[in-house]
This record gives structure tokens, C-alpha cells and sequence, in this order.
């Protein structure tokens, strides 16, 4: 098995695997309970690049979790001490300051699941990926907070004998285009886990050098060769829709994100579908694209836009990072044309490459929200490819200051055993 095997779990499309497999990590399998959602990370990461090496025993599609915990617990205590790292975070829909908040959201128990799978596979390492809202406690009937569920986590974590660390980090200071605020966890078996984010922060400058990035990404860099006054072809995989072509490149990271794509100028971008507004909802996105301030979310007390019905939307300011990318395309409008963001614009904020490509619904709404995960969902479900690639870094150059101290060694593998990292 690889020294640099792991297992994501919570995987979503992909987008943490997609970051792991590009800094030089090899997968074992991924847990993701979405057909759609599995469906895009097979199509990716199996399919077209088999970077998963994927363990017989467990069928090659969707699986809940817990389905997995139950029936192949066997075949998981055989894994034991031999899986370098773990990586997920479960549903973060009842924690979320974006959302409602609920206490009693059934996706909240998964994060007993999560240490549960831990608990079996006994990784070397662990990261665990979430919202703000993780690390602030639920309030009683008292309105007094109660204990954040990241300290929860932690203490649980610790009595399996990890060293655990967890720090909020902004995911704009890493080269990605939105100001994404999540709550980092790292666990170690044997060594010092807050090494983990001197090594990330240290060596972020290198890396997006090497990338040909600012730290700081502007919507205006990320998305600047995808307006649609480029020019829109019909839709290939949807029926009476309009998608648009690409235009010429204007930044390193548009030439970062289409890399591989030759020659596209003119060509439709993957999942580039533009929605199909009404007239009342063009006449309102013209609205707040002059009278709105940028970067600011008007609601309906504002006033500001007639007929608002939604809870809040965001003009974003081509000049600067977005808001953090939601499930939701219509709490964006576009900085310079008066529509919502296209799936494709919002995986390129996220830095997802343009050769990734998603599969499934494009959009839902309603109550259907609750139940299926088409493509704008997995884009806002995902973990930035960009900054995934810098915690695979990070974790690998650990490693390797490890085993030069001897502080951190392969359970069950003698120290003199293990190869130094070589990048």
C-alpha cells in the first residue's frame, strides 16, 4: 500500500480527492452517499484517471456511511494501522451560519459516524473539513450556547489516542477567488499536529508562485473569459438552453483553470449553462447591478429592489474575492451582466479545472433541495481542489519532518522501514 494512501469520506464530487490526487496522493476508495455526486468523482477521479485504486470488497457506487460501517466492518478492522490518512467532513447544513441552525438536523449525528469509521481504520492522520458554525455551541432554551460540536469532536478524537488540532482558515489567502471560511482538524497518532498549519501557511507563497497566482484572486480573474457576451451555443447536454463560449484568456488563473483545454476560444465550456430568466428577474438583476453596493447582501427589508422575494443576494465586485460559493446560483448576481452565476463559473471560484466535469441535474428547487445534489450543489458542497492540494502538500512535508525527528512513524511499521518523502 502507498505511503500516501488515504480514504475520503463525505466526499462529495470530489473536489478534496481531486487536491490529494494532485499533490501525490493515491486513494484507496471514497464513501459518498449522492448519485449525482458519486456519479461526477467516478466520472473524474476512476473513470478518466483512475486515481482511485478502489478496494474490491466494496461495490463501486454510492453508500451511506453508516451502510459501510455496518456491512463491511470486517473488511474495514482489516485496514487497521495501514491507511495513512483520512479526510471529510460530514453535512454541515445544521451548522451552517448560513442557513437555520438546527440543533436537532439528523446530519448533525454524522459526525458520530465519522468518528466511528476513525475508530476502525485508526489512520496515521486525519483532516476533517468544516463550517464556522461547527465551532459554535447550539443555545438552550436559556439562550445560553452550549458546547461547540468541534470540541466535541476533538475529545472523542483524543480518547482514541490522536493529538488534535483545529483552526479557522480563510480559503481566499490560498489563491482561491471567495472568502470561504472553514474550520480545519487535523489529528496525528504520534507527533505535533499544529505543525501541520506552520507548514501550510509557510509554504503557501511558494506554491502559488509555482501555480503563476497572486495570494489574492479577484471573480474578475477567475471567471473575466466566460461572459456571456462572448457568444452561447446550444447546450450539449440540456435541451432548449444556451451555454457560453469561451473567450480569451486575461489571467494566470483562467490559464491555470483551462489547462490541458487547448484551442477553446469559441468552444462551450463544461456546465456552462446560462439560466433561463423571466423578464420580471432580468429586470431586477439590471436593477441591482446599478443600484446595489457590490459585495453587500440586499434582503427584502432593504428596499432597495422591488418584488425581492429571496432571503438575500450578493452583487459581486469583479475587482475583488466572492462571497462564499453556496448550493444556491441565485444568491449571486453576476459583477457586470444581469444574471446568476452558471455552474461552471461557480467550480471555477472553487477551482475546479474546466477539464472537470459534472454530471446530473443542473439546478433544483423546493423541497427537492432536501433530497438531490445536482451540479450547483456539489460545487458549493465541495472543498476548493486549489486548497486541497495545499493541506496534501502540507501533510506530506510533515511527514517528512517526522521521520527526520522520529516523532511520527507507521503504526504497526518499524521505524527503519519507511522511505523519506521525496517530492
Amino acid at each position: 500500500m502507498s505511503q500516501f494512501s488515504y480514504i475520503d469520506i463525505f466526499a462529495g464530487c470530489g473536489g478534496l480527492s481531486l487536491g490529494l490526487h494532485n499533490a501525490g496522493w493515491k486513494g484507496l476508495f471514497a464513501i459518498e452517499k449522492s448519485k449525482d455526486a458519486f456519479e461526477t468523482l467516478k466520472y473524474n477521479l476512476i473513470d478518466t484517471t483512475q486515481h482511485f485504486g478502489w478496494n474490491e470488497w466494496l461495490p463501486q457506487t454510492e453508500h451511506d456511511i453508516n451502510e459501510v460501517i455496518s456491512k463491511y466492518r470486517s473488511e474495514l478492522k482489516k485496514l487497521a494501522g495501514t491507511v495513512t490518512l483520512v479526510v471529510g467532513g460530514p453535512p454541515c447544513q445544521g451548522f451552517s451560519m448560513a442557513g437555520q441552525r438546527k440543533k436537532n438536523d439528523i446530519r448533525n449525528t454524522l459526525s458520530d459516524s465519522y468518528i466511528e469509521f476513525i475508530s476502525i481504520v485508526k489512520p496515521k492522520f486525519l483532516v476533517f473539513e468544516n463550517v464556522q458554525g461547527f465551532t459554535i455551541g447550539f443555545k438552550d432554551e436559556n439562550e445560553k450556547k452550549g458546547v461547540p460540536y468541534s470540541m466535541i469532536l476533538k475529545e472523542k478524537l483524543e480518547k482514541l489516542g490522536y493529538s488534535v488540532e483545529g483552526k479557522m482558515i480563510d480559503i481566499s489567502e490560498f489563491g482561491v477567488p471567495q472568502t470561504r471560511k472553514r474550520y480545519i482538524m487535523v489529528g496525528v497518532l504520534q507527533g505535533k499536529p499544529e505543525m501541520f498549519f506552520d507548514i501550510l501557511y509557510k509554504r503557501k507563497k511558494d506554491f502559488l508562485k509555482k501555480k503563476g497566482l497572486n495570494e489574492k484572486v479577484s471573480v474578475g480573474e477567475a471567471i473575466g473569459d466566460l461572459l456571456k457576451v462572448n457568444g452561447t451555443l446550444p447546450t450539449p447536454d440540456f435541451k432548449n438552453y444556451e451555454s457560453g463560449v469561451y473567450g480569451e484568456i486575461q489571467s494566470n488563473y483562467q490559464k491555470l483553470m483551462r489547462k490541458g483545454l487547448d484551442n477553446m476560444e469559441g468552444c462551450v465550456a463544461d456546465s456552462h449553462r446560462f439560466a433561463k430568466h423571466s423578464e420580471e428577474t432580468k429586470r431586477m438583476n439590471e436593477e441591482m447591478l446599478q443600484k446595489c453596493p457590490k459585495l453587500k447582501r440586499v434582503t427584502p427589508k432593504d428596499n432597495l429592489i422591488k418584488n425581492l422575494r429571496k432571503r438575500g443576494v450578493t452583487v459581486l465586485d469583479e475587482s475583488k474575492a466572492a462571497p462564499t460559493v453556496t448550493a444556491h446560483p441565485d444568491d449571486f448576481v453576476h459583477y457586470c451582466e444581469p444574471r446568476i452565476l452558471t455552474v461552471r463559473e461557480s467550480a471555477r471560484i472553487q477551482s475546479f479545472p474546466d477539464s472537470f466535469q459534472f454530471k446530473g441535474k443542473y439546478t433544483t428547487g423546493g423541497q427537492l433541495r432536501k433530497i438531490e445534489v445536482p451540479r450547483c450543489t456539489q460545487v458549493g458542497n465541495a472543498v476548493p481542489p486549489l486548497f486541497a492540494e495545499q493541506i496534501g502538500n502540507a501533510l506530506k512535508e510533515m511527514m517528512k519532518n517526522g521521520r527526520n525527528k522520529k516523532e511520527i512513524c507507521s503504526v504497526g511499521i518499524p521505524y527503519h522501514n519507511l522511505e523519506l518523502v521525496r517530492h
